[in-house]
Order: C-alpha cells, then sequence, then structure tokens
C-alpha cells in the first residue's frame, strides 16, 4: 500500500492503535453492557484501552532518546 508523503506509514499505524484502543473497545464495552454483561465490558475497556496506551508506549514513546543536556 503507498501513502501520500504527509502522511507516513507510522503515523497511520498510530492513528488506528489510537482508534481500536478507544472506540473500539469503547463500542464492545457498550455492547456487552446492553447484553447484560457490564462487569466485562468495564474489563474489556480497561484491559483495551491499558494495552493501546503499552502498545503507543513500547512503540513510539520507549525508543527516543529524552535526555537533558550533558556536563561538558
Amino acid at each position: 500500500m503507498n501513502t501520500p508523503d504527509w502522511l507516513p506509514r507510522d503515523a497511520l499505524l498510530a492513528a488506528l492503535v489510537l482508534f481500536v484502543g478507544i472506540a473500539g473497545t469503547g463500542i464492545l464495552r457498550r455492547f456487552l453492557g446492553e447484553l447484560g454483561y457490564n462487569g466485562v465490558g468495564r474489563i474489556v475497556f480497561v484491559l483495551g484501552y491499558g494495552g493501546m496506551v503499552f502498545v503507543l508506549w513500547y512503540g513510539w514513546v520507549r525508543p527516543l532518546d529524552i535526555t537533558g543536556p550533558t556536563e561538558e
């Protein structure tokens, strides 16, 4: 799949992870709540949202070198 230059593949993947982690788990939580599985829906949402945060941290934030200036 060719993506335009202004939309790198990393940004597209991050947007997909955010969408699934927030909207996907929210929709699934609502669906489970309507079926009477409100507790299961809460667990699914928390695990999905937490998993999304972990994936974003592991894939994009952890590799960054966030250090201050060094003494010279």
